[in-house]
C-alpha cells in the first residue's frame, strides 16, 4: 500500500508523522499550533493530530508557497469555520489572490528595471575595463 493511501486512511498522526510527511520541523508545527491554525488533541503531553489538522497543515504550507501570510490563512480558516457555505471564504480568497497577483506583477516590473540597470552598469564596466586594459598594454 502506498504511503499516500496509508495517510488517507489513517485517523490520527503524531507530530513526528506530520513533520516527516511535510518535511518541516516539529517546531514549525508547534508554531502553527501557537498561532491557532491547527488545534491537536492532547493526551497528557502528547499531541494527537487528526485528518483535519493534516489537511490544514497542507493548506498552510501551500498558502506560504503562494505568498499568503499566516494571518491571511487564519482568516480563511476562521471564515470557513463560521460559514460552512464558504461563499465569504471564496470571496475573500479571490480578493487575496488579486492582491497577490498585483504584488507579483509589481515585483516582476521591479525586477525587470533592476535587470536593465544592472545590464547598463555591466556594459559600462566592460567598456571601461577594455579601455583600461588596452591603455595599460600600450
Amino acid at each position: 500500500m502506498s504511503p499516500e493511501r496509508v495517510r488517507r486512511t489513517q485517523d490520527t498522526f503524531s507530530i513526528g508523522d506530520l513533520s516527516r510527511e511535510f518535511d518541516i520541523t516539529t517546531r514549525s508545527i508547534r508554531f502553527y499550533e501557537d498561532q491557532g491554525l491547527i488545534i491537536p488533541e492532547r493526551r497528557g503531553q502528547t499531541r494527537i493530530y487528526k485528518q483535519k489538522d493534516r489537511v490544514r497543515l497542507k493548506l498552510i504550507l501551500r498558502g506560504k508557497r503562494l505568498g499568503f501570510t499566516l494571518a491571511e490563512t487564519k482568516t480563511l480558516f476562521d471564515m470557513y469555520e463560521r460559514d460552512g457555505s464558504s461563499v465569504n471564504q471564496l470571496q475573500t480568497m479571490l480578493a487575496l489572490i488579486e492582491d497577490k497577483k498585483a504584488a507579483l506583477r509589481q515585483q516582476l516590473e521591479d525586477i525587470k528595471v533592476v535587470l536593465h540597470e544592472l545590464s547598463a552598469v555591466e556594459s559600462g564596466c566592460r567598456t571601461e575595463l577594455a579601455t583600461k586594459t588596452a591603455n595599460s598594454a600600450n
